[in-house]
């Protein structure tokens, strides 16, 4: 008899190649050489080495706060002695750390710049983003006119974004070497792989799935992890690899308007999610009824009958986990021998957050039936595993500040909470309806072209909207607190109306 379990395995990371160098984009120069640059810093003057300072995160948006949860709910030491101890000693091991958040918002979903074929801009990204942690620079709100200058800079780096990590953590190191400064770097891929093969036999036959956006996908980075592990592990059973690029799901989840218009009522031109006639991700007709989505309250888009539809467009989050798990289903259906899905990594931070959805759907495709005949029981395990990165990034974290004597003895409260919004003083942007940037320009700068494209402010009502904030609250309501607790408590923010605090 199936008795459906599904276990949410938080594991963590170990370093990870990733394509190119930062020593190839003129953003370097600007930040070590231009001193009329905004993007400059003074690096001889950087205070290395300082346990008072707060350890960076950066992500493509709010995505990575799940990251940032699980480090500071992270107890896996005695935080008297420092060893490692089973089940923990009862305290948070970063309740005396501060940490400074920043997510891209503006210029995510990260996961879109390989499939338009401007990766360059996308490492432009990521350096900045490093730039912005390293710095002091940020804006009240986006009407301020001047920036300010008296944010803190950081001890460590934690890359707390797949796609960033596959693509920018050898570019990122890079520049730091370049720069001379001795800051340890952490990213969110090889985590998944270790966390899913604490679930496999090694003479075990079974498929492992990993959902990650096309960017991630693209890089090759889990496959490429997966099979060095296999080899280094002598694994002697058969682990097939399917990747499903999640097209849309982590834009829809930030609601990017792209993918989702809550107040939509007919299918919009912008739309670039998966679609009847979408070249990556073509929603199939003949498979409406394994997608089972929900058409009510317009959270499908569509022309013609909903029998027979001309056009289809997702508008919500939950048909978009429809949508990608028949088809992660579909790719292990087709295999020649298909052993059964055992685990699947959450290779998106975004991910976690939809974990109870994603569990939901795996479990009704598993009873599925067609013509009186289950479809998918064949290819799926009766336990499945979702593994999210994020714990044995905060195990990696903790040694590091452990070993390299950086442990600090501050006030966790003290976060700092930034997001990326467009820089509206700069005439050269654009932007839609919604006051973000049109898709062609986000996707289609030029990298190189040295600007402000966005401002830094911090986390508010304004800057992050109600449905994320509703989101924080409900699914990390500790992050959210400390959100809350930067609102209400750090200078930065005092100048916030009531309305705009969290």
């Amino acid at each position: 008899m199936f008795r459906w379990k599904i276990i949410i395995w938080l594991a963590g990371l170990s370093v990870f190649q990733s394509c190119g160098s930062s020593d190839n984009y003129v953003i370097v120069d600007s930040i070590l050489n231009d001193e009329t640059s905004f993007f400059y810093l003074d690096v001889r003057q950087y205070p290395q080495s300082d346990p008072a300072l707060p350890v960076g995160i950066f992500d493509s948006g709010t995505g990575g706060l799940t990251v940032l949860d699980a480090i500071i709910r992270f107890d896996g030491f005695d935080n008297r002695t420092g060893e490692v101890i089973s089940g923990g000693d009862g305290v948070p091991d970063f309740q005396k750390e501060w940490f400074i958040y920043l997510g891209d918002q503006a210029n995510m979903p990260y996961g879109n710049y390989a499939a338009e074929n401007n990766p360059e801009l996308l490492q432009e990204h990521i350096i900045k983003d490093v730039q912005f942690l390293l710095g002091g620079k940020y804006y009240r709100s986006a009407e301020a006119v001047t920036f300010e200058t008296d944010k803190m800079p950081v001890k460590s780096i934690v890359i707390a974004c797949n796609t960033a990590t596959a693509v920018g953590k050898d570019a990122i190191e890079s520049f730091l070497e370049k720069a001379g400064l001795d800051i340890h770097v952490i990213g969110v891929i090889g985590a998944g792989v270790r966390g899913a093969f604490q679930h496999i036999q090694k003479s075990e036959n079974c498929s492992i799935g990993v959902m990650a956006t096309a960017e991630t996908v693209a890089s090759g980075g889990y496959k490429q992890a997966i099979e060095r592990y296999i080899k280094k592990h002598k694994f002697s059973g058969s682990v097939a690899v399917f990747q499903q690029a999640g097209i849309g799901l982590a834009g829809a989840i930030d609601g990017s308007t792209e993918y989702i218009r809550p107040d939509a009522t007919d299918p919009y031109g912008q739309y670039r999610g998966p679609a009847l006639q979408h070249s990556a991700a073509v929603i199939e007709s003949t498979k409406l009824p394994r997608y089972d989505f929900d058409w009510t309250e317009n959270r499908i888009l569509y022309s013609g009958s909903r029998e027979n539809p001309d056009t289809i467009q997702l508008n919500s989050v939950e048909n978009y986990i429809r949508y990608h798990i028949v088809s992660l289903l579909e790719q292990v259906r087709d295999a020649s021998q298909p052993a059964p899905l055992k685990v699947i990594i959450l290779g998106c931070t975004h991910y976690p957050f939809y974990s109870a959805q994603l569990r939901e759907q795996l479990q009704r495709l598993y009873h599925y039936q067609e013509n009186g005949q289950p479809v998918y029981q064949a290819c799926l395990a009766d336990t499945i595993v979702l593994v999210d990165p994020a714990e044995n990034t905060a195990r990696e974290l903790y040694e590091f500040l452990l070993y390299r004597r950086l442990t600090n003895n501050a006030d966790l409260t003290r976060s700092e909470f930034y997001i990326s919004i467009p820089n509206r003083a700069n005439p050269a942007v654009r932007l839609d309806a919604a006051g973000n940037f049109t898709y062609e320009y986000k996707y289609h700068r030029r990298a190189g072209e040295i600007q402000e494209y966005v401002r830094r402010v911090p986390f508010s009502r304004a800057s992050i909207g109600g449905q994320t904030v509703q989101r924080l609250q409900q699914e990390i309501p500790a992050v959210y607190r400390l959100i809350h607790d930067f609102n209400r408590l750090n200078s930065k923010t005092q100048y916030l109306s009531a309305a705009d605090r969290l």
